[in-house]
């Protein structure tokens, strides 16, 4: 028998400087209270929402510094923290879009680099996203033990891909993370829907903490931090404000859908992802 476990999301409106990112975070924490495991999610570019490529490289040449800064507060509030994205340096001029996963301990658990490069048009005042200039691609899965259950780990453009998280249901996921700093027009037209898809299709609770509000460097996101159950339930919706959100939610609704509908059985295509 599994039990219920406590989720929160925490939106953020991220500037350029990490320093200042950190203190929000810490803040925020502090607000909650919490008095029992907590699994906190962060939305991507959490740390540095910066003007371009070239200032997220510079951040991700100190990033060992913010992990170990992560790592302390992990330890002092007794939380998992999904640490959205942070660029970590990958060599030769280019940075992982790093998701990090912390325990209570403040242990690394592990970290996914992200695998799909947002490399698109869009229609509003960015006009141009071009990821991979400065961006190197991950090309691991990442499903890990947790007190939350299974947890598989992605970002942001990755919920377009639903191969991903087949393999990751494959491999047990029992929750899907994926924070996210989508634009407003591509979130209008297609956010909720990709996410309860992925929930619905791999029968796994998805969580989804994203960007919200007008960001210094120009950009716009579209917010909309949620929790999604295995049938697809928008169980919390922070929309557009910067308030956490929290939700307990109960892994035994994993287990009773998809006994009555298992669809993982009827698969007759199997995951060949990577």
């Amino acid at each position: 028998m599994r039990t219920n476990v406590n989720v929160v999301v925490i939106p953020m409106c991220s500037t350029r400087l990490p320093e200042e990112n950190l203190e929000y975070l810490t803040a925020k924490l502090e607000t909650l209270s919490l008095s029992e495991s907590t699994l906190v999610c962060l939305p991507e570019a959490w740390l540095a929402f910066c003007k371009d490529g070239q200032e997220s490289l510079e951040v991700s040449k100190t990033a060992s510094l913010w992990q170990a800064k992560l790592s302390l507060l992990c330890q002092t509030q007794k939380i998992w923290l999904a640490a959205g994205t942070m660029p970590i340096y990958a060599g030769d001029g280019r940075y992982h879009a790093a998701s990090c996963l912390f325990n209570t301990a403040g242990e690394l658990v592990t970290t996914y680099n992200k695998i799909h490069l947002f490399d698109a048009d869009v229609a509003d005042s960015a006009k141009r996203y071009r990821e991979s200039e400065f961006t190197q691609s991950g090309n691991e899965i990442q499903v890990v033990d947790s007190p939350f259950g299974r947890l598989g780990l992605s970002v942001c453009y990755d919920v377009r891909f639903p191969g991903l998280y087949q393999q990751q249901r494959d491999q047990g996921a029992d929750i899907l993370l994926v924070p996210s700093a989508f634009t407003t027009v591509t979130g209008r037209a297609h956010w909720l829907p990709l996410l309860q898809a992925r929930a619905i299709e791999t029968q796994c609770f998805v969580i989804a903490a994203a960007q919200v509000g007008k960001h210094e460097n120009g950009r716009e996101t579209y917010g909309h931090s949620v929790i999604i159950s295995p049938w697809g339930d928008v169980l919390a919706n922070s929309k557009l404000s910067l308030q956490p959100i929290q939700q307990h939610i109960d892994l035994n609704e994993i287990d009773k859908i998809r006994a009555a509908m298992p669809v993982l059985t009827h698969n007759r295509f199997k995951s060949n992802y990577l």
